[in-house]
């Protein structure tokens, strides 16, 4: 096994140096804390984490609390985090909730008891212990959000527009000439959702066809928007085009219009949110809203950090960007038809 002595000789520091970056690795230089974390992983050098979070009051983990693991969206998020978290010496403990409100809750303790260094929140907004967490602190809580925003709780987060981004798929609806179009959202009680059918009611009322606006609920997963565009394909008035508020329920949609051998985007136009790597490969390949996935893992470990730092967090706005692919056209088969046959494969996961 590699001790200290080895890994300061490696690294070509002192004993002290890689003392502390193991201990404090704000203190060190950037460069020299690299040198050292990659003679460490060179070495398989390991240090007493039970003793030293007795000595330091500090665990050196960063506990993130995941809706559901097998999202394409938040694996990604995920991955990002757990790269930025091992830049500074910190590692990652996963709580994969599955929307449950007691495992939240549970994971929560953990950084009441210290176990993990701080904590984000990826997904429908923050647990109520975690709330009480902030507020009982005035805001500096070890606590930051990702992507779903809550501003009535006091934690820094790391979101897009979600309404601005809305707005945008509808104008572009607009543009290609449609006018019925149905939405299908998320949970009623994400954050996100709410914003995301805000911003495209908002520009429909502009428009004066906010009545034109078919909605049914999903719940962000595939078969949650395969039962809602059936829903929306049985209304006499059938929309036009279907926006989905993620692409895995608009892959969902498009395996329903595909069943019933509507053609798409000839028949029913359809656009997603998130650009997943699976909206590419669609058929036809989906219009979308592309998130910046890897900044967002990146800022909400440097807003946690510099919390942990006692230094200012203030939240931030990323942009987002709408990606115009062929599951889009002008209402009214003013294109040649791309009508997918039954027994087309279409990408599911």
């Amino acid at each position: 096994m590699a001790n200290i002595f080895d890994v300061a000789k490696r690294a070509g520091v002192s004993i002290a140096t890689v003392s502390r970056v193991v201990s404090r690795p704000d203190a060190v230089a950037p460069a020299t804390r690299r040198r050292v974390l990659q003679a460490i992983t060179q070495l398989g050098y390991a240090t007493n984490a039970a003793g030293k979070h007795l000595r330091t009051q500090r665990s050196d983990k960063i506990l993130v609390m995941i809706p559901d693991i097998s999202s394409p969206f938040y694996s990604r998020v995920l991955q990002s985090i757990e790269d930025a978290a091992q830049r500074e010496g910190y590692s990652v403990l996963l709580a994969d909730t599955h929307h449950d409100r007691k495992r939240e809750e549970r994971y929560t303790l953990m950084l009441r008891r210290r176990d993990a260094e701080g904590l984000i929140v990826l997904g429908r907004g923050l647990p109520e212990a975690a709330v009480e967490v902030s507020r009982q602190t005035g805001g500096v809580a070890h606590i930051v959000s990702g992507c779903e925003v809550d501003s009535h709780v006091p934690v820094p987060r790391v979101h897009i527009d979600n309404r601005a981004a809305a707005r945008e798929v509808i104008e572009h609806l607009y543009s290609l000439g449609h006018r019925r179009i149905g939405i299908i959202t998320g949970p009623g009680e994400s954050a996100l959702s709410r914003d995301r059918l805000e911003g495209a009611t908002a520009r429909a009322t502009i428009q004066g066809a906010a009545r034109d606006l078919i909605v049914a609920r999903g719940d962000f997963s595939t078969e949650s928007g395969e039962k809602a565009a059936e829903q929306l394909l049985a209304r006499a008035d059938r929309p036009t085009a279907i926006f989905c508020f993620n692409d895995q329920m608009a892959i969902g949609a498009m395996e329903v219009l595909r069943r019933r051998g509507l053609g798409i985007p000839d028949q029913v136009s359809v656009v997603g949110f998130d650009d997943i790597p699976f909206a590419r490969y669609t058929v036809p390949p989906l219009t979308t809203i592309a998130q910046p996935v890897r900044e967002i893992g990146q800022e909400t470990v440097r807003l946690l950090l510099a919390i942990v730092r006692g230094q200012p967090a203030v939240s931030v706005m990323l942009p987002h960007r709408l990606v115009v692919r062929e599951s889009t056209a002008p209402s009214g088969g003013h294109r040649r038809s791309r009508r997918v046959p039954l027994e087309e494969p279409v990408s599911r996961h």
